[in-house]
C-alpha cells in the first residue's frame, strides 16, 4: 500500500476476540432449535456480522427456514416472531459472552505494532452496546483495548453492511480521508461494510467465522484439507470485494507495507 495508514479499524468476535466466532453461532443454534427448527451450520454462519437482530430476520428469510417455520407454526415468520427470537438471542448470549473475549493469536502483537507507528486501532461490531458491556472488560483483561469502538446501536440500529460505525470510528479518532483507513474483518458483513465505506478492507482466515473451525480443528487439518478450506474462504472474501485477505493477524502489518 502507498498510503499512508492513520487508522485500523478491527472486527471484534471472529477478527480479534473468540476464535471461530462461536458465542454468536451457539446462541443462534439454540434459539432456533428451541423453537423448533435447527438450522445448519452454513445458515446461521451466512449472515454473520450483521446486527443480530438483522441475523435472525435474514436466517428466517431463508427459503428451507422459511418453510420448515411455515410447516410448525402455519404462518409466515413476522415481527413479533423475530422479537421473540431475539429476546431469547440476546438472554442465551449473554449468559456466555465473558466466556469468548481471549484475543485471537497475534492480535495483541499485531495492535502494539501499529500503535509503535502512530496508527490509531478503531472497531465496529454487530454485538449490541449491553452485549459490548461484557465483551470490551473481558478484552482489556487479556490485553486487547482499541482506542474506540461503535456498535450498531450508535448509528440507529443500521449495522452492517452499512458504512457508519466506520465512520464514527473515523470522526473520534481524527482521521480525515477514508484513504487513510484499513478495515479488517473476518466475514463477508465485514468486507461489504468497508467496502460501503470506501477503505481499504482485508478478511481474515485463520479463526474466522466464514472458516468455522475452532483452533483445534485447524491445526488438526491435512495440509490438502487446510489448503482447500483456505481457497474457500478466500474466495468469499475476494467475491465480496476483499482489497486483501491474509491468513492470520501476523500478516497484517505486510500488507500495511
Amino acid at each position: 500500500m502507498s498510503k499512508k495508514i492513520e487508522a485500523v479499524i478491527f472486527d471484534w468476535a471472529g477478527t480479534t476476540v473468540d476464535y471461530g466466532c462461536f458465542a454468536p453461532v451457539q446462541a443462534f443454534m439454540e434459539v432456533f432449535c428451541k423453537a423448533g427448527v435447527e438450522p445448519t451450520m452454513a445458515e446461521v454462519r451466512e449472515p454473520m456480522g450483521m446486527l443480530k437482530r438483522d441475523h435472525i430476520k435474514t436466517m428466517l428469510g431463508m427459503p428451507r427456514i422459511r418453510t420448515l417455520w411455515i410447516e410448525k407454526y402455519g404462518s409466515e415468520p413476522g415481527e413479533a416472531d423475530i422479537d421473540g427470537l431475539y429476546d431469547s438471542f440476546e438472554e442465551n448470549l449473554m449468559s456466555i459472552l465473558d466466556r469468548f473475549a481471549e484475543p485471537k493469536p497475534y492480535v495483541l502483537e499485531t495492535v502494539a505494532k501499529l500503535r509503535e507507528r502512530g496508527i490509531k486501532v478503531g472497531s465496529t461490531t454487530g454485538y449490541t452496546d449491553e452485549m459490548m458491556s461484557v465483551v470490551v472488560p473481558k478484552a482489556k483483561e487479556a490485553g486487547y483495548e482499541p482506542d474506540a469502538w461503535f456498535s450498531p446501536n450508535s448509528v440507529g440500529n443500521a449495522g452492517r453492511p452499512y458504512p457508519y460505525m466506520i465512520f464514527k470510528n473515523m470522526e473520534v479518532l481524527g482521521i480525515h480521508s477514508v484513504d487513510n483507513v484499513v478495515k479488517v474483518g473476518d466475514t463477508v458483513s465485514d468486507i461489504k461494510e468497508g467496502k460501503n465505506a470506501g477503505v481499504f478492507t482485508v478478511g481474515v482466515i485463520e479463526g474466522s467465522s466464514e472458516l468455522g473451525l475452532t483452533q483445534e480443528e485447524f491445526k488438526g487439518l491435512s495440509e490438502e484439507e487446510r489448503r482447500s478450506y483456505v481457497e474457500t474462504v478466500t474466495k468469499r472474501f475476494k467475491d465480496a470485494g476483499a482489497d486483501a485477505v491474509i491468513n492470520n493477524m501476523s500478516e497484517l502489518l505486510s500488507v500495511l507495507d
